[in-house]
């Protein structure tokens, strides 16, 4: 009888434990299925703008077409190294080199999840603002804001390509734009925008302020925080917005340079001097220096100019990168704020970018210091870029939306698989998304994937912002036929998630093809079964994703996606 008894209790036992290794293993099973698996992705460019022949010696303007805005400048003896705003994207603030000024490549990103920052319930046009770069005594630095964030830092790294340090926080320096200028007798200050002296005159007014860095104790002189400008270039004519401060000195004179005006079509660039840092600085009587706010609207190829940062070669050239927009239809821009290149005269002791009225050349001379550089990953003009998910690690173009983790993201045998998270691109964290910058006004991007699990749908986005993006999404028909499969198109806006249109794929297929064609202001969007391209609704307006629709600081990207099906409806 006890002989039984232990056999009957160690079966059960047996079972009770076979059980739970098949609910664990039917669990891991299900975990498994909630996954999208996508086997290339494809963008090309299309832009008339670019599609002509350059002439001989010139180069093509903007230089970092797509979101690459608040550039800065720095040069280690025949090297450029490039810094942009990244707001809340992931990885943060890309790093790009050149031997040129004009070709461009992406080294890696300055903030990434080694040093990384936290952006959780960031909106996306939070985050990094405009950082600066310099290089001195052989160390790389690059001081920024993370706005919302933990306000303004230094990193540094030896290697512009990383890794670089975690952040060195600056808590009595506030406002935004902080700017690191390393002087000739040793000494170094941090320039920034922030609240005026007294309560603003007027919406708008702001100031620049000026400290002394102690480099080996890393953290500003106590007591060394003095007024630089006031307002802008005459506070009697309530300049606003006055931000973006560079400081620079040559042939004794210390020159500053600001962003004034605000981002959009009345941005731009004055310029001030002194004899030394404890004196005035005087703005110039010919500012602006770079602008196109006085030039008529349908004149407007390039707009909003500014937030410039100077540069001279080896040679003793000097040149400016700045921010600008192209403009589509009464100030549309999908592309976001671009990096252009300028060179810069002097007159008078005082730099010009860009005499009054003149538009902004979308072709100018090439610098005299360097041949073309082929890149392998083009960033200017039109280009085919596809990505067969081949390497061991993901390229580095692809950004993501707040996560720097990136948990969500496997590469598996030439396939990339993102893993549905609970939120979407609706919500501000936890989405499961990769894009890469929209880069032209006219392209075409798809993507291809399997047939995603009953958990699961993935597709395609065009993506702006939380309230202003497309989604093209492939899922299991509702029917919870099997067999079948839908591909519905979505267009999120500040009222929610709407049904564009939506079609049933009557029969199982390995793979289907989802793609997107954007020209100018219209998106088409469609889809492809069985080498057969079908159209997916109307033509939609693109305007949706432009910053004049959307509003921020970001530019459009587009890329993958995938979520939960049973939030497809609602996210």
């Amino acid at each position: 009888m006890i002989k039984k008894t232990t056999v009957l209790l160690c079966g059960l036992l047996l079972g009770a434990i076979s059980h739970a290794q098949a609910t664990d293993s039917a669990s891991s099973a299900t975990q498994q299925e909630a996954v999208a698996e996508f086997n290339w992705f494809e963008y090309i460019g299309k832009d008339r703008q670019f599609a002509s022949e350059l002439p001989d010696r010139t180069y093509q303007n903007p230089i970092l077409p797509g979101f690459y805005p608040d550039p800065s400048i720095t040069r280690k003896g025949e090297d450029y190294y490039l810094v942009n705003s990244s707001f809340a994207y992931t990885p943060g603030l890309p790093v790009l080199h050149s031997k040129n000024l004009v070709d461009w490549q992406l080294v890696g990103h300055a903030l990434t999840s080694e040093n990384a920052i936290d952006f959780t319930g960031l909106e996306l046009s939070r985050g990094i603002f405009a950082p600066t770069i310099r290089y001195h005594d052989g160390l790389f630095y690059i001081i920024t804001t993370a706005v919302d964030a933990g306000g303004n830092f230094i990193i540094t790294a030896k290697d512009p390509a990383g890794p670089w340090s975690s952040p060195i926080w600056l808590p009595e320096v506030g406002g935004i734009d902080p700017d690191l200028f390393f002087d000739d007798n040793g000494k170094a200050y941090i320039a920034h925008n922030d609240a005026p002296p007294e309560a603003p005159l007027y919406d708008g007014h702001r100031a620049i302020w000026l400290w002394e860095y102690d480099v080996k104790q890393q953290k500003v002189k106590a007591g060394s925080r003095r007024l630089l400008i006031n307002g802008g270039t005459d506070i009697a004519e309530q300049p606003v917005w006055i931000e973006g401060p560079h400081i620079y000195h040559i042939n004794g004179w210390y020159y500053l340079t600001c962003a004034q005006g605000g981002t959009s079509v009345n941005h731009s660039q004055v310029v001030f001097r002194t004899r030394s840092l404890t004196e005035e600085f005087v703005p110039y009587q010919h500012n602006p220096i770079l602008t196109q706010k006085d030039l008529p609207r349908e004149k407007q190829v390039v707009s909003a100019t500014g937030h410039a940062d100077f540069i001279q070669t080896a040679e003793g050239d000097w040149w400016s990168v700045f921010l600008a927009t192209r403009p589509y239809q009464d100030d549309h821009y999908n592309t976001g704020r671009e990096t252009f290149l300028l060179p810069v005269h002097w007159e008078d002791e005082w730099p010009h970018i860009l005499p009054p009225g003149e538009t902004v050349p979308l072709t100018p001379r090439r610098p005299a210091i360097a041949p073309d550089i082929n890149t392998k990953q083009p960033l200017a003009r039109n280009f085919s870029w596809r990505d067969e998910f081949s390497g061991r690690r993901l390229n580095p173009l692809w950004i993501s939306v707040k996560d720097f983790a990136r948990d969500w993201v496997s590469l598996s045998n030439g396939v990339l698989q993102l893993h549905p998270q609970t939120a979407s691109l609706r919500d501000l964290g936890g989405v499961s998304y990769l894009g890469r910058r929209q880069q032209h006004q006219r392209f075409t991007a798809r993507t291809q994937l399997a047939m995603p699990a009953s958990d699961t749908a993935a597709g395609l986005a065009v993506y702006q912002n939380e309230t202003h993006h497309y989604q093209l999404l492939l899922s299991e028909n509702i029917t919870n036929d099997a067999k079948a499969y839908q591909v519905s198109l979505y267009k999120v806006s500040p009222t929610g998630k709407a049904l564009v249109a939506q079609k049933t794929i009557d029969k199982p297929a390995s793979a289907v093809v989802l793609q997107v064609d954007v020209d100018g202001s219209k998106a088409y969007f469609s889809y492809q079964q069985d080498g057969q391209n079908t159209p997916l609704g109307e033509a939609q307006d693109a305007r949706h994703l432009s910053t004049a629709s959307a509003g921020g600081f970001v530019g459009a990207t587009v890329g993958m996606m995938a979520l939960q099906a049973d939030n497809q409806s609602t996210h």
